[in-house]
């Protein structure tokens, strides 16, 4: 298996990019548009996620990577709570609902299992 040298390559930083993508491209539009506190706080915890990954990869020890990934998944949680107020509140259509929380949970599994691999692993 071939090192990885930059942020970019790791997959699940990939599928936060999507997610962070997904999470601009609806808050554009209708209800969730106008409610400038949801919509400012769900892309702060998108892009949370995104930013993280990248931050900690770069870090020069093991525990400091594993504390970011730490933040990615509770921002990965954050997004998820606040998609039940998108769906509560009826701002976005169910079955993007729906895409949105496969992205985040797909975030969220990859990153804690990276985090229990990290963990485990000897010596960094």
């Amino acid at each position: 298996m071939a090192e990885i040298k930059h942020f970019e390559e790791l997959h699940y930083w990939q599928k936060s990019r999507v997610l962070v993508q997904r999470i601009y491209y609806i808050s554009k539009e209708g209800e969730l548009s106008k409610d400038y506190d949801l919509k400012s706080q769900l892309r702060r915890a998108a892009l949370s996620t995104m930013n993280n990954i990248a931050e900690g990869f770069s870090r020069f020890s093991k525990k400091d990577f594993i504390k970011f990934l730490d933040y990615t998944v509770g921002s990965s949680a954050e997004i998820k709570s606040m998609l039940y107020v998108l769906e509560d509140l009826n701002y976005v259509h169910p079955k993007i609902i729906d895409e949105l929380r496969i992205l985040t949970d797909d975030t969220h599994n990859l990153t804690s299992g990276l985090i229990r691999y990290l963990r485990k692993k000897k010596g960094g």
